[in-house]
């Protein structure tokens, strides 16, 4: 047999081997952590028909590939604990070491997510003070695909200051509350990138389903066609900066700003890329709930259509768990100077605090927390904090104040209004005067407001309102927080009007969403 025969020979008898092991996701993986009290799926690929046998922590459960080489075991529930090791044996065997069982939850949306404790409020005290080896932080590789994909990028970290520098910082203070209050293993997913809107993690199916999602895809066909005419003129703008880069270098100038890539094929814009590429691969995974900050870039030209598309997103995601209604706990917008003057953010907040009447879900108000011209507050501790507050009252059962006050109901008093709150917690509070309160007649112009605490509600009035029919609380980009309860969380943006048309003081010609 000449050399290059055997050479053949040996490849044929190798890649009839290696297609013949079994393989896991990334998921499973070394230090990953499964989720306690509840029938955990273990799965992965080999060859059509192949037995396979898992073994953990005392269960022994056996099954087959299927035609395609898929297979799946189920684990009976287990409480929270560890290490363990998991085997899977095939034609080959894989363990899989240093696994717990505790809390998992999936953390995703934008920047505001994927923003690292590196770069957050007290980063190198946070960062030095991160050892706590029963958090395992998971970080998904960013990724966009036009179908379905079954397998992400990434891997499990015990938490540590290595591993936890550029992981979410919401994610993380989020976990850590959860393992210090519940004393039990927490493992964070980490889906999340930078700028993208929520119909990019959202199925197609879903966008399809619903007449007025089907919008966002129709903006995005006018998108791909226009892309061969956008990707010209961005290769001659780009050929263009590079010229005038090498120049300034030469110079010893700072060199322009480099021309942004248009939208088009791959991007992570669009419609349902992510949850191809970043959500439905982890789908097979057992979790306890989802966190998710999201929603400054949709704050635009169609914020109204938000709420229809965070909610169809939050059904769209329990359905394809297959988990029921899991839990699902957001973070509202933070207040933010620099955003669009048109309202938009403020509808875009409107639309999360509706959002809250999907069942088993929370919200993290954050407008006291925001900075004035960054889109990314530094304090992510707070927000961490509260989500994991809501998570502590609607999932794990304690009885604690978790949300702030959030309007229920307007009455009137002859020239005044009462404002009527749910979660008042320990009583209402003013920190330092109580402002950012308006008030309209049936004209629906607003004018700024006087307001009192009395008891669990507030009073509103204004002399220049004699029959006020509605009211409106730090319904602006950048408002000022000053409504709280006694535990300091604060209230959240509302509106008990829906107009249109409404004006609002300093803009008496331009009708406001």
């Amino acid at each position: 047999m000449t050399h290059s025969r055997r050479l053949l020979g040996v490849l044929f008898v190798s890649a009839v081997f290696s297609s013949a092991d079994v393989r896991l996701p990334a998921l499973i993986s070394d230090h990953m952590l499964l989720q306690r009290e509840h029938p955990v799926r273990i799965y992965g690929w080999a060859d059509a028909g192949e037995s396979i046998t898992v073994r953990f922590a005392g269960q022994t459960v056996s099954t087959a590939a299927d035609a395609a080489g898929r297979w799946e075991a189920w684990l009976r529930p287990m409480p929270a604990g560890g290490p363990h090791e998991l085997v899977i044996s095939g034609r080959n065997t894989v363990t899989v070491r240093d696994v717990l069982v505790g809390e998992v939850w999936v953390a995703s949306g934008q920047s505001n997510m994927a923003w690292p404790v590196e770069r957050s409020r007290d980063a190198e005290k946070e960062i030095a003070a991160a050892n706590y080896p029963r958090i395992r932080l998971f970080k998904v590789a960013l990724k966009t695909s036009e179908e379905p994909l079954e397998d992400v990028e990434g891997s499990w970290q015990p938490c540590s200051p290595e591993s936890v520098r550029s992981f979410s910082a919401v994610a993380y203070f989020f976990a850590r509350h959860l393992h210090e209050k519940l004393g039990i293993p927490v493992g964070m997913i980490q889906s999340a990138w930078g700028g993208t809107p929520a119909q990019a993690w959202t199925s197609r199916a879903t966008l399809i389903s619903e007449p007025t999602l089907q919008t966002y895809l129709i903006e995005w066909n006018r998108v791909l066609v226009n892309w061969p005419r956008a990707k010209q003129r961005y290769q001659e703008a780009l050929r263009q900066w590079e010229q005038r880069a090498a120049e300034a270098k030469r110079e010893g100038r700072e060199p322009p700003p480099r021309p942004g890539q248009p939208m088009g094929p791959g991007h992570p814009h669009t419609p349902a890329g992510l949850f191809n590429a970043m959500i439905h691969p982890l789908t097979p995974y057992a979790i306890r709930g989802a966190i998710w900050y999201q929603g400054e870039s949709n704050a635009n030209a169609l914020a109204r259509l938000y709420r229809t598309l965070f909610e169809a997103m939050i059904r769209d995601w329990r359905q394809a768990w297959g988990q029921g209604d899991f839990p699902f706990l957001f973070v509202q917008l933070a207040s933010y100077a620099n955003a669009s003057p048109e309202g938009y953010w403020s509808v875009v907040q409107e639309a999360q605090l509706n959002t809250l009447e999907l069942r088993n879900t929370g919200m993290a108000v954050t407008i006291d927390i925001g900075e004035a011209h960054d889109i990314h507050p530094k304090n992510k501790q707070d927000v961490g904090l509260r989500l994991a507050l809501a998570a502590r009252a609607l999932v794990y059962g304690e009885k604690i104040v978790h949300s702030g006050p959030i309007f229920r109901q307007l009455t009137r008093e002859g020239s005044r209004l009462r404002v009527w709150f749910d979660h008042v917690g320990g009583g209402l509070r003013a920190r330092g005067a109580l402002k950012e309160f308006l008030v309209a007649g049936a004209d629906r112009v607003f004018h700024p407001a006087q307001a009192a605490i009395e008891g669990d509600t507030v009073l509103v009035w204004s002399d220049e309102v004699k029959e006020p029919v509605a009211v409106r609380y730090a319904w602006a980009n950048f408002p000022e927080a000053t409504l709280f309860n006694a535990e300091g969380l604060p209230a959240s943006p509302f509106r008990s009007d829906d107009w249109p048309d409404a004006r609002l003081p300093g803009e008496a010609n331009q009708p406001k969403p």
